[in-house]
């Protein structure tokens, strides 16, 4: 099969444009992306249809088992879909080489594979190799200064030459987030980041979020999350899936009412709203 190369459209100040430059461009696009378990005949995802554009911070919500991750894994180019079609950065799956797209797509997983002995500094450079393990020969002075960079701009340089496996878990989240942005990419997928933390290192993770969504005005995010607490107040649209389809989208004051959340997660849910922060709680049933 061939693959069309990636070279995108670019604004003046390195981001990628709509053309015309007239309307926000898009980010990624499913269109009646389905996905089934061939062995089985399953319904993984039936019939999404999305639209991400840069600059938008979406929320991805859903009980377990309701497609988020496979959604965040079309998305970040580590699948196809069934039927349906898929488009990030204005490339659509099986027409473009998955690996060159991916290097331009940022992910943050607690499940990423991540050497423990390695320093944070060498954790993010991996992020410019795209690869596991350090590729010392690829890193010049330059991005070695980046990663740095990184480090301070996430707030953690202070942690440059401690191991990885030594640091506490919202250290090792942002570190993470760091990495993902070695490759400068348009869209950052998080996929439950905060998984395990403790309350302060949320709290530092998601104004780390938020200031990223302040200073990289182009960039757009996918957070997956099970807890509306963990939210940055630059989350501006949420999508709800139930059972492998789309629920609702819009938002984030349109869908995360009572009614869509409690439909949604099937009990009766509370939900209020401080100082741009979300706060959902079970009512009675």
């Amino acid at each position: 099969m061939l693959y069309t190369a990636i070279v995108p459209a670019m604004t003046a100040n390195g981001t990628d444009a709509a053309p015309g430059g007239s309307t926000p461009a898009v980010v990624a696009a499913l269109d009646g992306a389905s996905v089934r378990r061939y062995t089985t005949g399953q319904v993984i995802l039936d019939d999404i249809t999305w639209t991400v554009r840069f600059g938008e911070h979406w929320a991805l919500l859903g009980a377990n088992g309701a497609g988020k991750t496979t959604v965040l894994r079309l998305i970040g180019a580590l699948m196809h879909p069934t039927t349906g079609t898929v488009e990030v950065l204005g490339h659509r799956l099986g027409r473009v080489d998955m690996r060159e797209l991916r290097a331009r797509i940022g992910l943050v997983s607690s499940a990423q594979k991540v050497p423990q002995d390695a320093t944070a500094h060498t954790v993010v450079l991996t992020g410019h190799s795209g690869t596991v393990q350090p590729l010392w020969r690829t890193y010049d002075s330059e991005v070695r200064d980046r990663a740095h960079a990184l480090l301070a701009e996430l707030e953690i340089k202070d942690l440059a030459d401690r191991a990885y496996g030594v640091c506490s878990g919202g250290q090792r989240a942002r570190i993470l987030v760091a990495r993902a942005l070695m490759a400068d990419p348009s869209l950052l997928l998080l996929d439950e980041p905060f998984n395990a933390l403790d309350l302060p290192s949320r709290e530092d993770l998601i104004d780390a979020m938020h200031g990223l969504a302040v200073t990289r005005s182009g960039l757009a995010t996918i957070t997956v999350t099970h807890h509306l607490e963990e939210l940055s107040p630059a989350i501006g649209h949420v999508l709800l899936l139930k059972e492998g389809r789309v629920l609702t989208s819009g938002g984030a004051e349109q869908v995360l009412t009572a009614d869509w959340m409690t439909a949604c997660f099937g009990r009766p849910i509370e939900v209020s709203r401080h100082e741009g922060r979300w706060l959902a709680r079970s009512g009675r049933r």
